[in-house]
């Protein structure tokens, strides 16, 4: 089974641009798990842009589902995952001004640093995971920083499955397996959609979680939040 992790960025954004508390992100949270949402994944910033490293505190008690933290283990995202203790935390090696998550890690140029961090939040049993191209040379990297899982960034994916071209999730197919057979969990994330998911689930059978955010949240303006999660859980199963 493939469990639909929900990231509540965007509503942390709707609601900093009013400066209060509307949308509150907490009851959005609780919502989302209500509705069969099977986590909640933040990705706080170094300039707290969406979400508010307190944000990070404030989700803690409610979220009794997968508790995901995603982002740059600089030395403040480090204290926040090993203080709160999240199900799960993702690697990701955004630069400080990132719009977004762009790339993967370069699991050799970076395995040293790598070991050293996920060593950190291992001894403090938090399952990791690390954001990676589906670059198989990654992922044989990855095997070597330690880490639990890997997750692998799908954009190139839906951009080409955008513009119909299916072999676009062969890459996806080959790492998929190799994750596997090195003992790899696997999650993956970034431009899923209600359009594009089934497919790739159907290619990716040893898929453990999506991590969803920005297409999750946007359909749900025009298709309601509940029905939208509900959407996802059945092309996911």
């Amino acid at each position: 089974m493939t469990k639909l992790s929900v990231n509540v960025n965007k509503i942390a954004t709707l609601r900093n641009s009013r400066g209060g508390d509307t949308p509150n992100l907490v009851k959005v949270a609780a919502d989302v798990q209500r509705f069969g949402g099977e986590g909640i994944t933040i990705h706080p910033r170094p300039d707290e842009r969406h979400i508010r490293y307190q944000d990070a505190y404030d989700l803690k008690p409610i979220v009794h589902t997968e508790y995901n933290i995603e982002g740059n283990p600089i030395p403040k995202f480090i204290d926040l995952v090993i203080a709160i203790k999240p199900t799960q935390v993702t690697l990701v090696p955004d630069a400080i001004d990132a719009i977004t998550s762009n790339a993967g890690w370069d699991t050799i140029k970076h395995k040293t640093f790598l070991q050293e961090v996920i060593s950190e939040f291992k001894r403090n049993d938090i399952r990791t995971s690390i954001f990676v191209d589906p670059i198989l040379g990654m992922i044989d990297g990855a095997k070597d920083t330690g880490t639990d899982r890997i997750e692998l960034y799908t954009e190139a994916y839906a951009e080409g499955y955008s513009k119909g071209n299916k072999n676009a999730i062969n890459p996806y197919i080959d790492s998929a397996k190799l994750a596997f057979d090195l003992g790899l969990g696997l999650n993956a994330g970034h431009d899923l959609s209600l359009e594009n998911i089934q497919f790739f689930k159907e290619n990716i059978p040893e898929l453990l979680e999506v991590s969803i955010g920005h297409a999750l949240i946007s359909e749900s303006l025009y298709l309601g939040l509940e029905n939208v999660i509900n959407m996802y859980l059945r092309k996911l199963k």
